[in-house]
């Protein structure tokens, strides 16, 4: 392991680190929209949301990479707009990241907060607290299971991603290379062991985050 490139899985768990932290300014709130609002075209949304679920990762990738291209629509504005480039860059990864990973943390944080029992709400805001302050304060706490699935959820498909990368960002090492492209050259090259370092690694990690997971949330369930 002398000659072993570490880059590709340090610049993996950076993309999936910064991912979750912006999964969790925007997925939460718009997990609290979902579980509450009568906005009749909630559905619509909630589709929108769950693409990444159903579609394949090259059909977000090939349409990312038109949106985000000098001469697409997105990517054109940002040029001209603000000096600003996503195509095989790593915010380019990141944006591609959020939009991908999106319902991995919307879903669990919107189905705790539908679980629970409207009267928290109304002893809340009868006592005097506003709406932000019952959402962060009283109902946030109250789902920590579903917070730290969502956040593992985020992470760990984040690590897993292979075709939207590998169309937004290409194979510049140092900057897009993630772990997964890293296997799949290896592959490419038939250089099994380093092929299988990686993969060992991100199995690793992997695993030990979900028990890690499993362990804490039977916790809380217990207290």
């Amino acid at each position: 392991m002398t000659d072993f490139d570490w880059q590709p899985l340090l610049l993996t768990f950076r993309l999936a680190t910064t991912t979750t932290l912006l999964l969790l300014l925007v997925g939460i709130p718009l997990a609290g929209w979902l579980a509450f609002t009568r906005f009749r075209l909630k559905p619509v949304i909630e589709a929108v949301v769950s693409l990444p679920l159903v579609l394949p990762p090259s059909v977000l990738g090939f349409y990312f990479l038109l949106a985000f291209s000098p001469t697409g629509f997105l990517g054109e504005r940002l040029l001209s707009w603000f000096d600003v480039r996503l195509l095989f860059t790593f915010e380019g990864l990141v944006v591609a990241s959020i939009f991908y990973s999106l319902p991995f943390m919307v879903h669990p944080v919107q189905a705790g907060l539908e679980n629970l029992p409207a009267s928290l709400r109304e002893a809340s805001y009868t006592l005097g607290k506003s709406r932000r302050e019952t959402f962060f304060r009283v109902l946030l706490p109250n789902i920590k299971p579903s917070l730290l699935t969502g956040i593992v959820l985020s992470f760990a498909h984040t690590i897993g991603e292979f075709g939207l990368v590998l169309m937004i960002g290409g194979n510049l090492p140092g900057e897009t290379r993630v772990a997964s492209v890293a296997i799949y050259d290896e592959v490419e090259l038939l250089h099994y062991d380093a092929a299988n370092a990686y993969a060992l690694l991100l199995l690793a990690v992997s695993f030990g985050i979900l028990v890690a997971v499993y362990a804490i949330n039977k916790r809380w369930a217990i207290f």
